[in-house]
């Protein structure tokens, strides 16, 4: 069969993929196809364009100066086909499709998780995909239609809202506490064994909080993974500086030195300008502001 004389938005959408992801693999997952396909409609792409438009590497693929302008154009392309389902999906009373919700594992394992069903009993037809884990999500590259997070990004067509302030406290699990000296002031921190973050693996700056609780302190265990760290302290292995809303209502953890150690952080939730009115996007971005809004004291408990 004779191949159409020039590129559209389905060559123009491998093109994007492949720049997006960086690897062949990542782009096949993201399209719905297999790692062959996304090869051959490059190659064909380029052949028919007489222009390279990525450098093969064993690290992935990298665009040339003909990809980026094509991928530019392809972003383009998508941006007007996302304000085109943005207009069809105001007069829509359906809410149809799938939500991609980037989140830090705490709380997206913790408190959205189990908050979501009331959103997808009432729409059957919207899908929810959460990714709840400890990196930052690119929204420009498309890899969540919702992040949040602990900070704007300095720069991108990015919309940003506060959902909440959230506070800190130390917290260490009864056993541990009956075994090991007594900690009634700051200075008798000094010894005491703590749970924390990996310092190379830190997606935030705002998660570099140990030193501020205890100057001088390293971990002596460590986990990129803030379940992981929560679950470390339940069985004892010493302290750690945990978000409230993971710690302060369970009966196995004992906050210590309440009066004296408290920080605060905050959680954003953004949006790409493009896909920001697009109906489903905008129903769970809705949802998620509500149910904050509804149970901030778990944020900030008092005492």
């Amino acid at each position: 069969m004779r191949e159409p004389d020039s590129a559209g938005w389905d060559d123009y959408r491998f093109v994007l993929a492949v720049h997006r992801a960086g690897t062949v693999s990542a782009a096949a997952r993201r399209l719905g196809v297999d790692h062959a396909t996304v090869i051959r409609r490059i190659d064909r792409l380029e052949r028919r364009l007489a222009e390279r438009l990525f450098h093969r590497r064993a690290t992935g693929y990298t665009a040339t100066q003909a990809g980026l302008a094509l991928a530019a154009t392809a972003d383009a392309v998508e941006s007007a086909i996302i304000h085109g389902e943005a207009a069809v999906g105001r007069a829509a009373s359906q809410l149809v499709g799938t939500v991609r919700i980037g989140t830090p594992d705490g709380f997206g394992s913790y408190f959205l998780a189990p908050r979501l069903a009331g959103l997808v009993e009432r729409h059957p037809e919207l899908d929810i995909e959460l990714v709840a884990t400890a990196r930052l999500f690119s929204l420009s590259k498309r890899e969540a239609d919702i992040a949040i997070g602990l900070s704007l990004p300095p720069e991108g067509r990015i919309v940003g809202r506060k959902l909440t302030d959230y506070a800190l406290k130390l917290y260490a699990a009864p056993s541990y506490l009956a075994r090991h000296a007594p900690i009634r002031h700051r200075r008798d921190l000094e010894g005491h064994r703590f749970v924390g973050y990996i310092d190379d693996l830190l997606y935030s700056p705002e998660l570099d909080y140990l030193h501020q609780v205890a100057p001088g302190a390293g971990a002596r265990l460590r986990s990129a993974n803030l379940n992981a760290q929560l679950q470390a302290t339940v069985a004892g292995l010493g302290l750690a500086v945990l978000p409230c809303f993971m710690a302060s209502w369970r009966r196995d953890l004992t906050c210590v030195l309440p009066d004296e150690v408290t920080l605060t952080r905050s959680f954003w939730l953004m949006m790409h300008a493009d896909s920001r009115d697009l109906a489903r996007i905008r129903a769970v971005a809705e949802h998620i502001y509500a149910t904050v809004e509804a149970e901030r004291e778990l944020f900030a408990p008092a005492g």
